[in-house]
């Protein structure tokens, strides 16, 4: 799994997520998005787009994202996501929490 960063103008925070996220590596990208939030990012859309699996670890990891993002008036909103993930996404019924886009520019809009 690899995890970049890019910081655009108006404050929001576009997090670029490829490979699998499970297990194995949950605990490290939880980690970067703590690192992330606690620099003072409340604004992220995720780039799913690279992820090809989610496992429920993945899963948590970004549900506690969103939880510490939310009371601060923040989001994380995900994009570009493979059809597999977003079927996950369905199926655990994670779209009732998650506002999913098709692209960068629609995630973004009123972030």
């Amino acid at each position: 799994m690899d995890v970049t960063t890019q910081n655009l103008e108006g404050g929001a925070c576009v997090v670029r997520i490829s490979g699998r996220i499970d297990a194995s590596n949950a605990g490290e990208l939880e980690a970067r998005f703590n690192e992330i939030i606690s620099g003072g990012q409340s604004r992220l859309a995720a780039d799913m787009s690279g992820v090809v699996y989610i496992s429920s670890g993945g899963l948590r990891v970004l549900l506690a994202a969103i939880k510490k993002v939310k009371p601060s008036g923040g989001d994380l909103r995900l994009f570009n996501l493979d059809p597999n993930v977003m079927k996950i996404l369905q199926l655990s019924g994670f779209t009732k929490i998650f506002s999913t886009h098709a692209t960068q520019t629609e995630a973004l809009a009123g972030l």
